[in-house]
This record gives structure tokens, C-alpha cells and sequence, in this order.
């Protein structure tokens, strides 16, 4: 017999499945769901709705002033701030010190770590060089890929046509125009690789799910840490332990890691997996729209739309892999 315990258990274990492929801050889903079933208490949708945007406008927000640091730090000194303290807030949440690393371990954990590296990198190495929605966009393609592989679903080439045709409205240039491409090709190629890190950051998060969430999100955070901090010294100089620049630096790490982790993991206590997934796959028009307000970052219309374009491919992408994963278990169930 199934108790209601048991239902609730799995349903959020459903919803943490739809985080590690949906958002930038993913963690493998099995993460928070020990945090997460301890709690009886019954929140309202809307609360749930309105705390996984403030994540992501958060989340947007802190990359937008990161941006600022670029000129002191560059982006990988930036980075190196973002991750390293980002390192602290997950070893105070986790306190992974009561947990024992085995070497079984360590084979998910540095992968995941380096991944966490490339995706974070490139991605502030393609924000150097295009607007912010516009280099989230690109690296969308990434998970999607992950997300229509893994899907087999009749409407997989409705979406697959959508992201293509988003990446072909920002990538090509109009027709008066002599250049080769829209954007800066660099910032292209940087988005591009961000995207395969974050496919990749998917697939071992998905191999590590039956490590303690706490062990995997700390130590991989330790490890991304060891590798980006001697290149981020040697990148940004000693300008990067100016207490002027640390403090931003922490300031960056509370708005684009803490903060955002903590209302997510508020958010999937409540909303439906649907809803999530939708919500999440916002995070391309958000990062737009924060470009525009805080670094004055102008889209063309033509932009927007390919932003959009591959808005709703993820959502598609999204809805289509919940409906089939929900469909396979009431298969098998019966």
C-alpha cells in the first residue's frame, strides 16, 4: 500500500528531477530532498510562483553586476570570487565535515566540479562579450539537447525547430549588414562551450544522484574552487583581494548563488512540476530584461524574438520530457 508520505516523496523527487535539467543553479536532484520532505507545512501556489522569480531575477541580477566587475577582475576573477564564496555558503548550509568522501566518490565529484568550472567561466567570458539574454539564450542549447535526447517525443521536432530558429535570428546577421555574424563571434563560441559544460554538468549530476547531496554540492564546489582560484589570481592580479573588490565579490556570490539556491529550494516545496518547468524556462527574457535595466543593454526586435523563440522551445522541451516521464511510471505501475 502506498502511504501519502510515500506520494509526496515522490513527487518531489519529480520536481528535483526538473531542476537539474531546467536552471543554471541546478544541483542534482536528489540535493535537497532530505531538506525538503521535513517540512508538513502547506504554503499557497502564488507564494511558490513568487519566490522561484525572485530566484531567477536574483540569479540575473547578480550576473548583471558581476558584468561591472569585468573591468578590474576580468571574467574569470570574477568568477573566481562567484565560486570560491559561493564554496562558504555551501559548506555553512551543507556542513559536509559529517559525511565521509570515499573514493567511489571523488569519481563524480571532480567532474563535477570542472564542469561547474567551464560553465561558469564561459558563460562570463560570453557576457563580456553579448548581452546578457542573448548569451543565456545560446547556452539554453545545452540542456535542451539533453532534454530532446532524452525525450523521443513526437513534438521533439517542433522544438528542436524553434531553438534553431532563435539561434539563427541572433546568430546571422541581416542582410544589409557585411559582417559573417550578428554578434561578436568570440561571445558566440563562449556561450556555445558554457552550453556543452552545462550538458555535461547534467549528465554527471545525473550519474552522482545517489551521493549524499551535501558531499557532492560541497565538494564539488572545493574542487572548482582549487582549479579557477590559481588562474583567477593570475588573470586579475592583486586587485582581487582588495576588500573593496572581495565584498562586491561576496555580494555577487549572495545574489547569484545563496539566495537563489534558498528560494528554489523554497519554490519546489510547492509548485507543481509543470509549473516549475515553465517558470524556469523564463530565465533567457528575465536575464533580457535585467540586461536592459541595470546595463542598459538594448535588444533589436529581431533579438527578442530569437530570445523568445528558444523560451518557448524550453518550455516545450520541458513540458514534453515531464509528460513522458510521468507516462513511463504510470506504465510501469501498472
Amino acid at each position: 500500500m502506498i502511504t501519502s508520505f510515500q506520494l509526496k516523496k515522490q513527487s518531489i523527487k519529480d520536481n528535483l528531477t526538473l531542476q537539474l535539467t531546467c536552471s543554471e543553479q541546478a544541483y542534482p536532484h536528489f540535493f535537497v530532498f532530505a531538506f525538503m520532505v521535513s517540512t508538513e507545512r502547506q504554503y499557497p501556489m502564488s507564494l511558490g510562483a513568487l519566490a522561484l522569480i525572485l530566484s531567477i531575477i536574483s540569479l540575473c541580477v547578480g550576473t548583471s553586476f558581476a558584468k561591472s566587475l569585468f573591468d578590474s577582475l576580468g571574467p574569470i576573477g570574477t568568477t573566481t570570487l562567484r565560486l570560491v564564496f559561493s564554496t562558504c555558503f555551501m559548506w555553512l548550509f551543507w556542513r559536509p565535515w559529517r559525511l565521509a568522501l570515499t573514493r567511489s566518490d571523488l569519481a563524480s565529484v571532480i567532474p563535477y566540479g570542472v564542469c561547474m568550472v567551464g560553465m561558469n567561466s564561459f558563460f562570463y567570458l560570453a557576457i563580456g562579450k553579448l548581452p546578457l539574454g542573448v548569451a543565456i539564450a545560446i547556452q539554453f542549447s545545452g540542456p535542451l539537447t539533453i532534454a530532446v535526447l532524452s525525450s523521443r517525443s513526437k513534438y521533439d521536432f517542433l522544438w528542436v525547430l524553434l531553438a534553431l530558429s532563435g539561434l539563427y535570428l541572433l546568430l546571422w546577421p541581416s542582410a544589409e549588414s557585411d559582417e559573417l555574424f550578428s554578434l561578436d563571434l568570440s561571445g558566440i563560441v563562449f556561450a556555445l562551450i558554457g552550453g556543452v559544460f552545462w550538458a555535461c554538468y547534467i549528465l554527471v549530476g545525473q550519474r552522482a544522484r545517489m551521493i549524499h547531496p551535501g558531499l557532492i554540492t560541497s565538494y564539488g564546489f572545493v574542487t572548482a574552487s582549487l582549479i579557477i582560484l590559481p588562474i583567477g589570481i593570475i588573470t586579475a592580479g592583486p586587485v582581487i583581494f582588495n576588500p573593496n573588490i572581495l565584498l562586491y565579490g561576496l555580494g555577487i556570490a549572495l545574489l547569484s548563488s545563496a539566495i537563489p539556491f534558498t528560494l528554489e529550494i523554497f519554490s519546489l516545496r510547492i509548485l507543481p512540476l509543470k509549473t516549475f518547468s515553465i517558470m524556469v524556462s523564463l530565465e533567457p527574457a528575465i536575464g533580457a530584461l535585467t540586461g536592459i535595466i541595470i546595463l542598459n543593454e538594448m535588444l533589436e526586435a529581431r533579438e527578442w524574438i530569437a530570445v523568445l523563440l528558444i523560451v518557448f522551445a524550453a518550455i516545450g522541451t520541458t513540458a514534453t520530457t515531464v509528460q513522458n516521464s510521468r507516462r513511463t511510471k504510470s506504465q510501469s505501475r501498472k
